[in-house]
């Protein structure tokens, strides 16, 4: 995404300079696609030789893509060494990191963007409008629910995520983009939270406990398209020219078997979060769903918002192949009971519901993507919505998740303050106007 938009829409304000990768191989496959798509050659370097590339090219801004426990360590080398950086949610995984970083931030003077694109999806931005026009009144309570279905909330578990010391699990790695987005609707941040979690469904056990007997520990064999669960490399040219012809090099697995080795982190999770000002957050995340999507409802004073968001329908055939993200893809697997699609309502006291309408743009995420990559290479444009995401942002997003894992070791309650985070305070006492 990030090449595409330097060499492509915003070359006259951006230019690639360098790029880095452990894996040799797949740093080769990109320095190719390059010159293949662009002309141009791109210099590769190793990721220890990161601050010394940034002195000597006058880097003025990085991006980190890497696993999210190097997070800490990129950005921190890029800081010092004189560079902004923009990062991939989330921020990092643990408290200390988080800390870690802010305080580089204070000590170099230097900016960290957190791109959560989600807060740019029309539908997500028209949720937003519907709060600062007072439609419901002052928020009490949200109730939110995602489902992952057996595609994409299945790669989860056969790739580096699987193991929280990597990615601090799904209340981190990808919970981070709807927490996000409930402390950015809310304008809020969180104080208490309160988790439950288990791996109910993928890994060894279960799968032994359900009589499935796994011949294979990854997704590349003979005979894989009647396996739905399995990954096999060879059924897309850039997984395979990425992953399977690189492996060699560093050993890693791409299409590890989701029933396979060792997982530890939850496939069903749910929590409660207080917020500062008062609102409550009931939130669950399932990954193994036969459809995918999200529900989010918002009751106020005076009514109810209702969001609900299919990105497919069914996951069909039952077979394995390429972990498409159903948000940035088109599908046919649409019925007449459950169709891809969008619906915003409100319904304010003794009245009848209304749809209100959601303004979809052109590209993936109903074109949020292609306003957030406007918001990183040219600077951010002030509207009323306040998307773009700074460091705090990013620090309050990951502290539900970090105070999340903490309860769910704990069993108890857990008081963010007690993490130690700077992520900021509730902009106002009463976040969204108390009136139409």
């Amino acid at each position: 995404m990030y090449i595409h938009a330097i060499l492509g829409e915003h070359a006259d304000v951006a230019e690639l300079v360098g790029l880095s990768d452990t894996n040799p191989g797949r740093l080769e496959y990109f320095e190719d696609l390059i010159e293949q798509s662009y002309g141009e050659k791109i210099e590769g370097f190793a990721p220890a030789d990161l601050a010394d590339f940034i002195r000597s090219k006058n880097i003025n801004r990085l991006i980190v893509t890497t696993p999210d426990f190097t997070h800490a360590q990129m950005i921190c080398t890029a800081l010092e060494a004189g560079a902004d950086v923009v990062v991939e949610k989330p921020l990092t995984i643990n408290a200390a990191d988080a800390q870690r970083i802010t305080n580089t931030a204070e000590a170099t003077g230097r900016k960290v963007i957190v791109t959560f694109n989600y807060r740019y999806s029309p539908r997500n931005t028209a949720l937003k409008r519907a709060l600062l026009e007072g439609q419901i009144g002052k928020v009490t309570s949200v109730d939110f629910t995602w489902m992952l279905d057996t595609v994409h909330g299945a790669d989860y578990f056969r790739r580096w995520h699987r193991q929280k010391a990597n990615s601090g699990g799904l209340l981190i790695h990808k919970s981070s983009h709807h927490f996000d987005l409930v402390n950015w609707w809310l304008d809020d941040v969180p104080a208490r939270v309160y988790a439950a979690g288990s791996l109910a469904f993928y890994g060894p056990e279960n799968a032994a406990e359900r009589g499935q007997h796994r011949e294979h520990e990854r997704g590349t064999f003979e005979g894989s398209q009647a396996d739905p669960f399995a990954l096999d490399l060879r059924s897309d040219p850039k997984l395979k020219g990425l992953y399977l012809d690189n492996e060699h090099l560093d050993g890693y697995r791409r299409d590890q078997d989701v029933f396979s080795g060792e997982i530890n982190i939850e496939d069903n999770l749910a929590l409660t979060v207080t917020y500062a000002h008062g609102a409550l957050l009931t939130y669950s995340l399932n990954a193994h769903s036969p459809w995918e999507g999200y529900r989010v409802a918002i009751n106020g004073t005076e009514g109810r918002l209702e969001l609900d968001v299919i990105e497919r329908a069914a996951v069909l055939p039952a077979a394995g192949g390429s972990p498409v993200d159903p948000s940035v893809s088109v599908d046919g697997q649409d019925s007449l009971v459950r169709r891809r699609g969008e619906r915003l309502v409100v319904q304010r006291h003794w009245e009848a519901a209304v749809e209100l309408e959601i303004r979809n743009g052109e590209g993936s995420h109903g074109g949020g993507d292609k306003l957030l990559l406007a918001d990183i290479f040219r600077g951010a444009v002030e509207d009323d919505y306040a998307r773009p995401a700074g460091l705090s942002d990013g620090v309050a997003a990951i502290a539900v998740g970090i105070a999340g894992n903490d309860s769910l070791s704990t069993g108890s309650p857990v008081d963010v303050a007690d993490l130690g985070l700077e992520m900021g305070a509730a902009k106002s006492a009463h976040p969204v106007p108390a009136g139409r």
